[in-house]
């Protein structure tokens, strides 16, 4: 095993502490909403999108469609396509085709920030050892959790259930704080999902999700247009 990959292991464990922590909220959300804690696990191995994973197990509760389910992860993972391409200008010559496409997997936003920060070029090895002890921590996490909702009480299983919208408000509270174009964006796509829930129930969840984002965000960057 190479010096990279352990280094980048060892650079991923806090990380992978974190998702654990916060997966083992989507076990239980996965649970609540009728899938098996082996279905919950394959989801988590095969997306590693928090939000993106929250947003598809409404859909499938809701029993929405595919094209539904596919515009809702476009929307809410169009994101890391942006961290990919910011990225590349850190990669080694190492890192051929096949690599990039292997590391895209575990492009996620706490992966992204590591990586951003580390000096000099990133290698193959690191980033693997870095996504490999991560998506250990997610996926370990959603079973746990997802086994421990079956178990639970109702009401234990309820407040454990908000832990993943927890990070969520972790993530946007700060620089809310600091920008208000970020606040105005929050808050403009929490008054439209309440219009949706409220008034609009005939629009599905997935539907009323991607509504919200896109006329959120696209209002964010008419009124607080980026400087050159």
């Amino acid at each position: 095993m190479s010096s990279k990959f352990i280094k980048g292991m060892s650079h991923g464990l806090p990380v992978a502490l974190g998702y654990f922590s916060v997966s083992f909220g989507f076990g239980i959300k996965a649970v609540m909403s009728g899938l098996s804690p082996v279905a919950a696990s394959v989801i988590s191995l095969t997306s590693l999108t928090s939000a993106g994973q929250a947003a598809g197990v409404d859909i499938i509760a809701a029993g929405g469609t595919l094209l539904e389910m596919i515009l809702v992860q476009l929307t809410i993972n169009l994101r890391y396509s942006l961290m990919s391409l910011s990225l590349s200008q850190k990669l080694d010559k190492k890192f051929t085709m096949p690599h990039r496409l292997l590391a895209s997997y575990g492009i996620t936003d706490e992966i992204f920030a590591v990586c951003s920060s580390q000096p000099g070029l990133l290698t193959p090895a690191y980033m693997y050892g870095m996504i490999f002890i991560a998506a250990i921590g997610w996926v370990s996490g959603t079973f746990v959790g997802a086994s421990a909702g079956e178990i639970l009480p109702q009401s234990v299983s309820s407040a454990m259930g908000i832990v993943l919208y927890g990070m969520f408000l972790a993530i946007i509270i700060p620089p809310a704080r600091k920008e208000k174009s970020i606040l105005f964006v929050i808050s403009l796509s929490a008054v439209l999902s309440l219009l949706f829930y409220y008034a609009f129930r005939f629009v599905s969840s997935g539907f009323a999700m991607i509504i919200c984002a896109v006329i959120s965000a696209a209002a964010g960057a008419i009124l607080f247009p980026h400087k050159d």
